[in-house]
């Protein structure tokens, strides 16, 4: 079933003056799990806390000034799915209708159905697989939300940075977990950190497996570590961690310091002003998922002002090569070898934003930024060029 919703949100300019309007779908999960009360109650470190329309719709909001100077609009349709065939569907739906981008947070076999089904851009907004940057990435689909290599990244610098130089890795059950757990590893040895251990974790009802999910039991045993990494997709296990190791060690991952692509705390580049616009627009705190959604409409906003006369085309031409401003004191592009926006990424525990990555001191031949995720001389996807 696909459920639509339009909005006039749009920055729109006297009818008589416009040159064209950029037509946009967001193709988005309905009745999406990972928004349900409880979950957005506990504010998870790194998950959505609200839909992706919201920051879509607060980023065409304030750039009505700039699109009625450039004498174009930008339409946004919202349509939910509730299976991979449904946002297809949606998809081709749009690309009939006339839309000439889609924006689209669903998961990752539903985000390829619908790059598949079109020859349209297609923004990720809500899915950070690597697989979608790497094996199964597509010429058309780009990726605003970072991947998890880059966080893994971030993380890496920011342990070497501190000269903690052993970690001890716990990871859930869950397949996701194996993944991310995978990707941790791999950037810690990119960055030379020495893996003392990986241990699994399990939080479960039967009172025989209750040591599998017991902090002091899994960081303890005579294991010398300097932090503990954790990668929990699921939330709960990770937010419990802190405080509780059996050394008074940092926690760093899923929980403890982690590395995001937004943190309302932010207190930079001009980011408190939307952080504030946004908690007007919709009555609670700006996440990183939301900064990803925003970000998308500021690339709907920069191509329809780069060509304002349409058509798809040009569009399609300028979110690949527009430089982009996201408050954070760097512009940002999209990355040609596997579609993903470059961008610096906050290091915050929940409360505050600690820091930022790339570190400082790290080195790059060309963009300090692409020490973050794959980069281009890996040659990971193979249906795009670097």
């Amino acid at each position: 079933m696909i459920a639509r919703r339009t909005f006039a949100l749009l920055a729109l300019a006297p009818s008589c003056a416009l040159a064209a309007t950029l037509k946009a779908t967001l193709i988005q999960t309905a009745d999406d799990p990972r928004l349900e009360r409880t979950r957005t109650e506990r504010a998870y470190l790194g998950h959505p806390g609200g839909p992706a329309e919201q920051g879509l719709k607060v980023a065409l909001d304030e750039a009505k000034f700039e699109l009625d100077a450039g004498k174009t609009a930008v339409a946004l349709d919202v349509k939910g799915t509730d299976s991979r065939d449904t946002a297809r569907a949606a998809a081709q739906q749009a690309e009939k209708g006339g839309a000439a981008v889609l924006v689209t947070d669903l998961d990752a076999a539903s985000t390829l159905a619908v790059a598949d089904a079109v020859k349209l851009p297609v923004l990720n907004v809500g899915n950070a697989a690597d697989a979608l940057r790497q094996s199964d990435c597509r010429a058309n689909l780009f990726h605003l939300l970072p991947s998890e290599r880059m966080r893994a990244d971030a993380l890496a610098q920011a342990l070497v940075a501190r000269k903690w130089s052993n970690a001890l890795v716990l990871a859930g059950p869950s397949a996701d977990d194996a993944l991310r757990a995978a990707t941790a590893q791999a950037s810690m040895k990119r960055f030379g950190i020495k893996v003392v251990a990986t241990k699994a974790f399990k939080i479960s009802a039967d009172p025989r497996e209750r040591d599998l999910a017991n902090p002091l039991l899994l960081t303890g045993g005579g294991l010398s570590y300097d932090a503990v990494w954790v990668i929990d997709s699921d939330g709960e296990f990770a937010r419990s961690l802190p405080y509780r190791t059996a050394l008074p060690r940092p926690v760093v991952g899923d929980a403890g310091l982690a590395a995001l692509a937004w943190h309302a705390q932010f207190e930079r580049f001009g980011a408190p002003q939307v952080v504030r616009r946004f908690a007007k627009a919709n009555g609670r705190t700006m996440t990183a998922h939301d900064f990803a959604s925003w970000m998308a409409g500021r690339a709907l906003v920069a191509a329809a002002i780069a060509a304002p006369n349409g058509p798809n085309a040009a569009w399609s031409k300028a979110i690949a090569t527009n430089e982009l401003d996201g408050s954070k004191g760097v512009t940002m592009s999209f990355r040609p070898w596997d579609g993903q926006l470059r961008q610096p990424l906050l290091l915050t525990d929940g409360q505050g934003v600690i820091g930022q990555a790339p570190a400082d001191g790290m080195l790059h031949p060309k963009n300090t930024l692409d020490t973050l995720g794959a980069d281009a001389p890996e040659k990971l996807c193979k249906a795009r060029s670097p």
